[in-house]
C-alpha cells in the first residue's frame, strides 16, 4: 500500500498523522507567500510600498550625470562645492546628498546699452555698445555675483564712462576711437576679476557713437572738414612718392655723370703728366729738334681747317699744313715740302713730324 494512501493510522514521511482531506505545508508557504504579496497590491500596506519603490528609483536615476560637451558640471554636496565635472557620464552621490548645476561655458553671452555722457572737453555724447563675454570659471560664475548679467551691464557702463570721460570729443569721433574700445575692454575686464566673477569679456563694441541732435550738423561739418583734410594730405604724399623717387633717380644720374668726369679728368691728367714726361725726356735729348715738332704739331692742330700755306724759313721751306680735302681742292694746292740744302735742323724737324 502506498504511504499516501488513504486510510486511517497512515503517516506520511514527516512522521506526522495526516487527516483526510487536510494540506500540505508546501500549500500553506505558498498560501502566505500569496498573502504577502497580496499586501503591496491592495490594502493599506500598499501606498507605503509604492513610496518606498518610487525612492528606489529615484535614488537610482539621481546617481548619474551626463554634462553635455558645452557644459561644465559644478557639484554641491550637501550645498556645499565639491568639484567640477567636465563633458561626458559621470556618477555621483544621489540626491539629496550631492546635486549638480550645470554651466554653459561655451556660450556667448552679450548685454547692450545705451548711454550719454559727458567728455574731457565737456561736450555731450551719446554712445551705444555691446558687450561679449563667456563664463571661464563656472563656480565663481555661480557663487560669486547674484545677477551676473546685471553686474557685467553696470560694470560696463562704469568703464565705457571712465574712457569717454577722460577722452576729447575729437578724439572720440576719429579713428582713435578704435584705442578707446580696447581701452574699456581691458578694464572692464580688470573690474570683472576684482568682483572675483569667473567672466571672460571676448569683445566690446561701439555700435554707435553721436553727439546730441541739437549740434549734429556742426559735427557733421567738422568731420567732413576733417575728411577733406584727410583727402588733401594723401593726395601730398601721393605726389611726394611719385616725385621723390624721379629726383632721387636724377640726383643720382647726375652723380654718376660726375663720377664719370671725374675719372675722365684724372685719366687725361695722368695721360698729359705722361706725355710731358715722356717729352721732356726727349727735349733733354734733344732740346732743337723736340722744340720744333712741337711748334709744328701746334700748328697742325691751330690750323687743321684752314686752307693755308705757311712758310717759317724765308722761302726755304714751305709747309703745307694738312687740311680738309674739299679747301684743298678748290684751291688746287699739291701738299709738299721744299728742303734747303744745308737746313739739317728742319729735315729733322720734317722727319720728327711724320707718324
Amino acid at each position: 500500500m502506498a504511504w499516501n494512501e488513504p486510510g486511517n493510522g497512515q503517516r506520511d514521511p514527516w512522521g506526522k498523522n495526516r487527516q483526510s482531506g487536510s494540506k500540505s505545508p508546501l500549500d500553506g508557504l505558498l498560501k502566505n507567500l500569496k498573502s504577502g504579496l497580496g499586501k503591496f497590491g491592495q490594502g493599506p500596506g500598499s501606498l507605503l510600498t509604492g513610496v518606498i519603490v518610487l525612492l528606489i528609483v529615484g535614488l537610482l536615476l539621481s546617481s548619474y550625470t551626463v554634462i553635455d560637451a558645452r557644459q561644465v558640471g559644478v557639484v554641491l554636496r550637501f550645498g556645499q562645492y565639491s568639484r567640477n565635472l567636465s563633458p561626458g557620464f559621470h556618477f555621483k552621490l544621489p540626491q539629496p546628498i550631492e546635486a549638480v548645476t550645470k554651466v554653459e561655458a561655451t556660450r556667448v553671452r552679450s548685454v547692450n546699452d545705451t548711454v550719454s555722457m559727458l567728455t574731457r572737453d565737456e561736450n555731450i555724447i551719446t554712445v551705444d555698445f555691446t558687450v561679449q563675454y563667456q563664463v571661464d570659471d563656472a563656480r565663481k560664475y555661480l557663487f560669486s555675483l547674484n545677477d551676473p548679467d546685471g553686474s557685467i551691464q553696470a560694470a560696463a557702463e562704469a568703464a565705457v564712462r571712465g574712457v569717454i570721460g577722460g577722452s576729447d570729443m575729437d578724439q572720440i569721433l576719429s579713428a582713435a576711437g578704435a584705442n578707446l574700445v580696447s581701452e574699456s575692454q581691458q578694464t572692464l575686464q580688470k573690474t570683472l576679476d576684482g568682483y572675483d566673477s569667473g567672466l571672460r569679456v571676448t569683445e566690446v563694441s561701439f555700435q554707435n557713437v553721436s553727439p546730441p541732435k541739437e549740434v549734429k550738423e556742426a559735427f557733421d561739418d567738422v568731420n567732413k572738414a576733417r575728411e577733406d583734410k584727410q583727402g588733401i594730405e594723401n593726395g601730398a604724399l601721393a605726389y611726394a612718392n611719385k616725385v621723390v623717387p624721379v629726383a632721387r633717380g636724377d640726383a643720382a644720374a647726375i652723380a654718376q655723370q660726375a663720377d664719370g668726369y671725374k675719372a675722365e679728368r684724372i685719366a687725361r691728367a695722368q695721360g698729359d703728366a705722361t706725355y710731358f714726361s715722356l717729352i721732356l725726356k726727349e727735349y733733354k735729348a734733344a732740346p732743337e729738334v723736340t722744340r720744333r715738332r712741337l711748334y709744328l704739331e701746334t700748328m697742325e692742330q691751330v690750323m687743321a681747317d684752314n686752307a693755308k700755306v705757311i712758310d717759317t724759313t724765308s722761302g726755304r721751306n714751305i709747309i703745307n699744313l694738312p687740311v680738309g680735302r674739299e679747301p684743298i681742292s678748290e684751291m688746287g694746292t699739291v701738299n709738299a715740302v721744299v728742303p734747303s740744302a744745308g737746313d739739317a735742323a728742319s729735315n729733322d724737324a720734317k722727319n720728327g713730324s711724320q707718324p
